[in-house]
């Protein structure tokens, strides 16, 4: 078997990248190694030079990165789009998010809200901002740390209220998913993934990105809450 392909990504991808590695290997016998960190330090360990092949992030970052010439120009590939969903601790009321009005008003009365370093977490505060009510509600926003799972703060009770990911929510114990955030103000992420210009096997990355962007892939995308891209 030839030298695994080493992958890093942010902790949004970790369970798809996880059972997609294991089928490239099986249909190809080529071993994936990923490792999954927080989307900031992922971004500044590629820009370090770390030896990775192929790295995956949210799209604006896989753009920073390229542009600071971290990555190969032009083996950017879109891979997922990822919604953002809510959850509340298991057992616990599960709050009216099915309108733009509705989950403003559970943010409204939510004890604590939980929320991403993340992109999800960056839109998130915008929309706040365009509520009206950042300033509001700021004493009661808790910031996940990098790598942490806002679900695991809301599992644990330490918020009332989480806004991640769904692909990070879906198969966490400990909580209720109440769902994705309703159309007007659904905040939808696309991950996207490049070949790392410390690359040692670049070629290999190009070919486990376009099996990643195939139609081979989709079922364990939507498994995993979010849709090919």
């Amino acid at each position: 078997m030839s030298a695994a392909i080493r992958v890093i990504s942010s902790m949004a991808t970790r369970a798809v990248l996880g059972e997609l590695a294991a089928a490239y290997q099986q249909r190809c016998g080529v071993s994936v190694q990923s490792e999954s960190v927080g989307g900031v330090d992922a971004a500044k360990r590629v820009q370090a030079g770390e030896p990775f092949d192929v790295v995956v992030l949210a799209s604006d970052a896989i753009d920073k990165l390229a542009a600071g010439g971290a990555t190969i120009a032009g083996s950017k590939v879109d891979l997922v789009h990822s919604p953002v969903a809510v959850a509340v601790r298991a057992g616990a009321t599960a709050p009216d998010i099915a309108t733009e009005d509705a989950l403003l008003r559970a943010v409204e009365t939510a004890t604590r809200i939980g929320y991403s370093t993340g992109p999800s977490g960056t839109a998130l505060m915008r929309l706040f901002q365009r509520w009206g009510i950042a300033s509001a509600i700021e004493p009661r926003l808790v910031q996940a740390p990098p790598g942490v799972p806002v679900g695991q703060l809301v599992a644990n009770g330490d918020v009332a209220m989480g806004f991640q990911q769904l692909s990070e929510l879906i198969h966490l114990p400990g909580i209720t998913l109440v769902g994705t955030m309703p159309d007007p103000v659904q905040i939808i992420t696309t991950f996207s993934g490049a070949v790392c210009a410390a690359a040692a096997q670049g070629d290999a990355g190009r070919r486990l990105l376009a099996f990643l962007a195939s139609p081979e892939a989709i079922a364990a995308k939507r498994r995993h809450g979010m849709e090919p891209a």
